[in-house]
């Protein structure tokens, strides 16, 4: 009994306009925002938010010196498990017309940043997804 092949059906062709044409938009702007995200990681309100969150470590475990407390749950967690967030989302940014807000939003005070604990920011982060979309 032979089978049948279904027939490919061809993708439309993204055009590749940025990085001397090895980049289409999406990309590009991609690449800026995580380029952004990564140095708002040495801004020093988040330190300063991460550091108004702890406590130091009182359990079994030798090698964890600090514990940090979920603004949502308020539950404690050692420091892989938490997450400094943006009370008022960064946003997105796909065009050069999203640059100055994002930023304005990424590089934030620390009255917009909070310390929430990887469940709570997973159901946060969704909840946005949704009501954006």
């Amino acid at each position: 009994m032979a089978t049948k092949r279904k027939k490919a059906v061809a993708k439309p062709k993204t055009l590749k306009t940025r990085n001397a044409g090895t980049m289409t938009e999406s990309a590009f702007w991609s690449f800026i925002r995580s380029g952004l995200r990564q140095k708002s990681r040495f801004w020093k309100p988040i330190t300063q938010c991460k550091m108004n969150a702890r406590r130091p470590y009182k359990g079994p475990n030798k090698r964890q010196k600090f514990e940090y407390q979920c603004n949502v749950c308020d539950k404690w967690f050692p420091e892989k498990k938490i997450n400094i967030d943006h009370v008022i989302p960064a946003g997105t940014l796909r065009c050069a017309n999203d640059l100055p807000g994002f930023v304005e939003r990424l590089f934030c005070e620390i009255d917009n940043l909070q310390c929430i604990c990887e469940g709570c920011h997973n159901v946060k982060t969704q909840n946005e997804k949704h009501d954006r979309g």
